[in-house]
């Protein structure tokens, strides 16, 4: 297959001036709006530490479910041309940053934690494996710099019986 290259632009507006711009660091809010064409634009703050709100999306969060969304779409994508029937799948993912003296960080690692549920009759050691396989091929975890662990667990569903 050639070498493909994919773009992806969007466009995130600072919404946050309270009036006086950034004339100090508690003058200013952290809110933004992250966009991208006829998308629904998501709410964007920084992490509460860091003087964001609580009840929007920071950059922190969406790195941790970036790598988890990657993750289950490659690993659905598997299971379904490996014939595995996959009917629930949840992700309890952790990221860890640690900050530094000077205000700066980095994240030290992400684990994700997909639990699987398989239509009766699946093979569960198949499943469990192409978790592997997923990790191997997801972009954004092949793209930082961090360990990205996975602890998952699956479930064959038990047939009704009537």
């Amino acid at each position: 297959m050639a070498h493909r290259e994919h773009r992806y632009a969007l466009r995130v507006d600072w919404t946050g001036n309270l009036g006086t711009g950034t004339s100090g660091y508690k003058a200013y809010s952290r809110d933004h709006m992250i966009g991208a064409g006829t998308k629904p634009a998501i709410p964007g703050s920084s992490d509460p530490a860091f003087r964001g709100d609580p009840a929007r999306w920071n950059p922190e969060e969406m790195l941790v479910a970036s790598l988890s969304a990657c993750h289950q779409l490659w690993y659905l994508h598997l299971c379904a041309s490996a014939g595995v029937v996959v009917t629930a799948y949840a992700d309890e993912a952790e990221g860890v940053m640690e900050e530094e003296p000077d205000g700066g960080g980095r994240f030290s690692g992400v684990v994700l934690r997909p639990r699987v549920t398989l239509a009766p009759g699946s093979d569960a050691a198949k499943a469990l494996a192409l978790h592997h396989d997923a990790a191997e091929k997801c972009f954004i975890a092949r793209s930082v710099n961090f360990p990205v662990r996975h602890e998952p667990a699956v479930e064959v569903a038990v047939e009704a019986t009537e």
